[in-house]
Order: C-alpha cells, then structure tokens, then sequence
C-alpha cells in the first residue's frame, strides 16, 4: 500500500500525529451544528481552512461529500455556486469545502499557481479533513472542477479514503502508478478550452514556467477514463444518448462503476449551476450547460457506489 508522509497536525485545538495509510484513525472533531459552520487544520505549520454544512436530516455517521474548488475559487464560492447545500438538503450527507492554498491545488509540479509552487501538501490536508469529519467512510466522497477534479484525481492515486470521485471539467496530470480500485463519474464539455476533451494544453497552460506554473496537458478524456476502467477490471462500457448528453457506463467488481458524462457544445463550466456573469470572469468559467444538472446527477451516482 502506498503510504503517506508523516506529518504534525493539528484539528482545532488537539494535536494529532501524521498518519500512513495503515494508521489508526484520526480522532474526530466534535460533533458538527447543523447549518454551516468552519474549521481549521494545521498541515506542516501551515494553518488550512474549511467550510462544513451539515443538514438537519443528517444523522450520526452520515455519507461526506468533500467539494473541491477550482483555481481562482474558494470553499465559499464553491458552495455558493454549485448546489450542493440543497443537496444534502435531500439526501441527508454532509459537505466539506476545503480552501486551496491562495485560491490553487498542488496536483503536480507544474500544477498549480503558488500551491504546486510552494510544493504545498494538499493530500495530507483532504486526507487529515476527512479523518477528522464524523461521517461514514465508506461512504465518503470527493468532487470538484477544473485544478479541484484534478486534486480528485490526485486523491485517488495517491489515498484510499474515497469509495468515488466526481472530476467536473478536469483532467489526470500526475503521476499514478499503482491507484486503488474506485467508482468514478467525469463529467465534461466537448468544447471545453481550458481543460480540452481531446487532451493536450489548454488555453491557461503556460508549461508549467514562470512565477505561477499552470502546465495542463493531460490525455483525452475518453483514454483517461479507458485507463481507470483498466484499474478497476471493468467491463465494456454501455452508451447512451439524450439530447446533448452522452453517457458512457462501465459496470465493474464489487460494485463500483466508471462513468463518463459528456457535454455536447458545453465548455469549462459546471452543467446546472448559476454563476453570475462577474462570477464566470473572476473565476474563468464559460456559460453552464442546461443539457444536465451535474450536482445531483453527480449524487445519485455517488450515493450508489459506497466502499466495499
């Protein structure tokens, strides 16, 4: 198994050792208001924060659902555009937004902003989070857009603790020899010029130079996720086809599942949210796709794939 480098830590005011992946549990935060409230984490001396919502259907041990924001973004703006307090409204989990260093996620060396700068530990930080949460592991879940699914990706190559990941608009970039089977639901525009279906640099990249390295030049997303059913012995996938949506799904062992949801005509966006125009400039984000609401198409999916 691949381990994870020991780290102090510190969770509001206990201090917690580093972990491998053999480790016992963290201890848990107290137990979390219902409604929205925050937190922070101490990774490496450097104090990282949080928002947490917990609905008041969800009961003790409830599923987790950890939302990644993209580069420019931040936990609040994630929350606030995306859906997902609603919907944990109905489906009775909880939702983490975690804050990347400065707005970005260290997903490479090349990648991205002052996080893969600074070499910041991004997976000690998701994976302390989501030690410390009072939620179901195996029910726990991560998804984000654009550097946020790229930190997805990242998870899942380089932790256990996710049963499914949910990349919207990203891509894989780092380096994942030997990944643990999981579920996985993509979802991704076919006209998308930051991040592009047909793989290679996006219109952001600047090959990883400069103060602020921005290098994306991942594969096509269809042999990316071809490389993932591998991973989980997969089947041959069945497709599907509903207006501007294609939905190609794998069925694989021990129940888990590797989907790709692609976006005729959408761009680098989040099918079903409603940022507003400042919101799509500051955060570099095309017009949302109304073909599919990814949020609770993306639930449904992940509520239906626990760990095994």
């Amino acid at each position: 198994m691949k381990r994870l480098a020991a780290l102090s830590v510190a969770i509001l005011a206990l201090a917690l050792a580093g972990c491998t992946r053999q480790s016992s549990p963290q201890p848990q935060i107290p137990e979390p208001p219902v409604g929205k409230s925050s937190g922070t984490i101490t990774v490496d001396g450097r104090q990282r924060t949080y928002l947490l919502y917990r609905p008041a259907t969800a009961r003790a041990g409830a599923p987790l659902v950890v939302v990644l924001h993209g580069a420019v973004g931040t936990g609040r703006q994630a929350e606030e555009a995306y859906g997902w307090d609603a919907e944990a409204d109905k489906g009775g989990f909880l939702v983490a937004y975690p804050d990347g260093v400065h707005r970005t996620w260290n997903v490479s060396p090349d990648c991205c902003g002052i996080a893969a700068r600074d070499n910041v530990d991004d997976v000690t930080f998701i994976t302390h989070l989501v030690a410390a949460l009072p939620a179901d592991k195996k029910r726990t879940y991560a998804t984000g857009i654009s550097n946020g699914a790229m930190l997805a990706y990242r998870l899942a190559c380089d932790t256990d603790i996710f049963a499914a990941i949910a990349p919207v608009a990203g891509t894989m970039i780092n380096k994942c020899p030997d990944p643990d089977p999981l579920s996985i639901i993509h979802i991704h525009g076919d006209k998308d010029p930051t991040i592009p279906y047909a793989g290679g640099p996006g219109r952001r990249s600047n090959d990883g130079t400069g103060r602020l390295p921005v290098k994306i030049d991942g594969p096509a997303v269809p042999a990316l996720i071809d490389t993932w059913r591998k991973t989980d012995n997969c089947a041959p996938p069945a497709t599907t086809k509903s207006g501007a949506v294609t939905t190609s799904t794998a069925t694989c062992p021990d129940g888990r599942a590797v989907e790709l949801i692609t976006v005729a005509g959408a761009g680098h966006q989040w099918p079903g949210s409603r940022p507003t125009p400042i919101a799509q400039r500051i955060f570099h984000l095309d017009p949302p796709s109304t073909a599919i609401d990814a949020t609770p198409t993306i639930w449904q999916f992940l509520n239906a794939h626990p760990k095994h």
